[in-house]
């Protein structure tokens, strides 16, 4: 089962973008990208509202969120989003494993 996390981060005058090119011209997000479990991690822009960016982050189980959520990497986001002085809000979604269903044939 895949663990889902939309991840809204919002700032001012622009602060939420620029950290988004921050971590995408770092090098950051590629390296999270790499980490064993990730599936996902893009970033988004809101159409309506330019203080917000939206992150996709889907990780294969809980225990690599865990890891990643103590690693090294994960302290350098956490003080870059604070240097932006950005708010952030999460959701989290499961997706349940797909399969064929062969009763039908």
């Amino acid at each position: 089962m895949s663990i889902t996390r939309i991840v809204y981060y919002t700032g001012d005058n622009g602060s939420a973008r620029r950290f988004v090119r921050d971590m995408e011209e770092s090098g950051a997000a590629s390296l999270i990208r790499r980490e064993d479990g990730n599936e996902r991690y893009e970033y988004f822009y809101s159409a309506t509202d330019r203080e917000t960016v939206m992150l996709v982050d889907q990780w294969r189980d809980q225990d690599a969120i865990n890891v990643h959520e103590n690693s090294l990497m994960k302290k350098d986001v956490l003080a870059l989003r604070k240097e932006y002085g950005l708010s952030m809000r999460i959701e989290r979604y499961y997706s349940e494993l797909e399969y064929e269903d062969s009763s039908r044939e």
